[in-house]
């Protein structure tokens, strides 16, 4: 019998290297055409000698300092640039790490810091690790080049420093938005977001904080380079409270009825956000209004874990999937083993790209997210025994909890479209 044929990938992986224990293959980055995602960014957990753990620089900047240096490999690799950058999220497992991680960010990026979505999580990957980092950024060509935007109503605190918009051709990325006071001394959440002092039931919180970051941050920034919610093709929801996804949900259905964007909900660790009270953070990537990329909604028939969920969207080269969960079509967990978890969302996630006319070989970003990491070998035999040989661009965190009872296992992934 003739080997299967394989089509070549679309997608260039970069800097693969074979982790143990497990062979895992992982791709420190991905060159997709004009993109550039270098996912799972993370330091050695030995960055610190243990034996003299206050000798030199602070843990996290010592941390944050090796993840960059990787991160300018994955840049030289990848033929993009430092000022080519889109958008940076970042995970921390305590709030020690950011102030000093900002530090060699702002440095790192000469104060043109993206886009960026930071809150706190429970555990990575390596031994000691403490900060894990997302980022995109354009191979930049004539008609795709980053433009940051600084609207004069969306203040930014010196230590970040990020820019809450960005544009690049027909893309539009904006930063995680909470309902942090618009005005400090009104704070820590603005008026408009929380509740009554003193009173038990009037109104919903976290319903309070999704219509305030809806009104008064996110749809203000899209107006600002003349978008509006409709254009959202990509959401990532992080709240610190599970039971909150039905009320979110609520809302996001009523600001979203006409076109909703591929959507993730992510637990995070509690407190989660910068904002000690926050219960949310959203960020989102949009098309440009009028643009030549359109927003095409995919429906593969892949049953999701929340009512009325869209499955994916795809916008131009690029294919955005919503959280994928083992479930049925009752949004009920289909599978108890992880095993069988993963296998059952890889299978749902190729039915999906098929069906955008790609393949989840071209996948450029993966993120994974267990309730426990001990569960992660098991996982990566899954993507093994789909994908064999193929290094993979994958960021693996530990949060407490997933929106469906029993779910060991959740993923959101970015997939390219040659």
């Amino acid at each position: 019998m003739a080997p299967k044929f394989t089509p070549p990938l679309a997608t260039q992986p970069l800097l693969p290297v074979t982790l143990a224990p497990g062979n895992v293959r992982y791709a420190s980055g991905v060159r997709a055409g004009r993109w550039l995602f270098a996912t799972g960014q993370k330091a050695r957990g030995d960055v610190v000698d243990p034996a003299a753990p206050r000798h030199g620089l602070p843990k996290h900047k010592k941390e944050a300092q090796q993840l960059f240096a990787h991160l300018d490999r994955v840049l030289e690799a990848g033929g993009a640039a430092r000022k080519d950058v889109l958008r940076i999220d970042q995970f921390y497992t305590t709030v020690r790490a950011p102030d000093p991680y900002h530090e060699v960010r702002r440095e790192f990026f000469a104060g043109r810091v993206p886009p960026s979505t930071s809150n706190l999580h429970q555990r990575f990957l390596l031994p000691g690790q403490d900060i894990e980092v997302q980022a995109i950024f354009a191979v930049a060509e004539k008609g795709f080049e980053p433009i940051q935007h600084r609207p004069p109503h969306m203040p930014v605190h010196a230590s970040s420093g990020y820019s809450p918009v960005l544009t690049c051709g027909d893309f539009v990325f904006v930063a995680g938005q909470t309902a942090e006071a618009l005005k400090l001394e009104e704070g820590p959440l603005d008026p408009e977001a929380r509740m009554p002092a003193g009173h038990l039931w009037k109104g919903t919180p976290i319903k309070l904080e999704t219509e305030f970051i809806l009104k008064r941050k996110l749809r203000p920034a899209l107006e600002t380079v003349g978008n509006t919610l409709d254009e959202v093709v990509k959401a990532q929801v992080y709240l610190r409270d599970v039971d909150d996804i039905p009320a979110f949900n609520e809302v996001w259905a009523q600001y979203f009825a006409a076109s909703p964007p591929a959507t993730s909900i992510i637990t995070t660790a509690t407190p989660g956000f910068i904002c000690e009270a926050s219960r949310i953070e959203i960020n989102t990537v949009s098309v440009r209004r009028g643009g030549a990329t359109r927003k095409e909604i995919i429906d593969a028939e892949v049953p999701m874990p929340y009512a009325g969920q869209v499955q994916a969207v795809r916008a131009g080269d690029l294919l955005f999937l919503s959280n994928l969960m083992a479930v049925n079509s009752d949004g009920a967990l289909a599978v108890p083993d992880i095993g069988s978890q993963m296998d059952r969302i890889l299978a749902c996630a190729e039915r999906v790209c098929h069906k955008a006319g790609t393949t989840l070989a071209n996948v450029v970003r993966a993120q994974q997210f267990h309730t426990d990491l001990a569960d992660f070998d098991a996982a990566w035999q899954a993507w093994d025994a789909r994908l064999p040989g193929q290094f993979l661009p994958f960021s693996a965190i530990e949060v407490p909890a997933l929106g469906v009872p029993g779910a060991r296992v959740m993923l959101d992934l970015w997939v390219y479209v040659p």
